[in-house]
């Protein structure tokens, strides 16, 4: 199963359009978590829906998906290393009027190359990337774990103790 997440503030139709686009060709399950639909927002045709979903409910998708489809959000990216799930990432783009500035940019640069995470660097680059990943068998030895390393805490109660 294909979990796309978009985050809860803005629609992404963008995004959301490319993977039903891609699901309409194909017969994968797809399940989309769409934030806030505003009226005039895309609506997928080939795969089931919700603007919101629950954290359980996020977290029971994001275990028991093949692969993440999200936009360029930290939580996106920190679920999907942590649960070792190959994910691929969009960035909204503010000069489309998908966010308030391109920090999203920013972020897909920054974590693109990193094992595991795969940028779209645009729509026409989903459905193919999709293809790809799920032909491509994941290690998961990727995966981080969601608790700080032990020379971070040791850093940090050090850190306390001189203050």
């Amino acid at each position: 199963m294909i979990f796309l997440t978009v985050g809860t503030q803005e629609p992404f139709d963008r995004l959301v359009k490319a993977v039903d686009d891609w699901a309409g060709s194909h017969d994968v399950p797809v399940f989309g978590q769409l934030g806030r639909l505003e009226p005039g927002s895309y609506r997928p045709r080939n795969f089931p829906f919700e603007p919101f979903i629950s954290a359980d409910e996020f977290q029971e998708r994001a275990e028991s998906c093949t692969l993440m489809v999200a936009h360029a959000g930290m939580g996106s990216i920190i679920s999907a290393l942590t649960m070792a799930k190959p994910l691929l990432m969009m960035a909204r783009r503010a000069s489309l009027g998908e966010h308030r500035n391109e920090h999203q940019l920013a972020t897909a640069a920054r974590f693109a190359g990193r094992a595991g995470l795969h940028v779209a660097a645009d729509e026409g680059a989903v459905g193919p990337l999709i293809d790809r990943l799920l032909r491509d068998a994941r290690d998961p030895s990727g995966a981080i774990s969601p608790y700080a390393q032990p020379e971070l805490i040791a850093a940090l109660k050090d850190f306390i103790r001189g203050a």
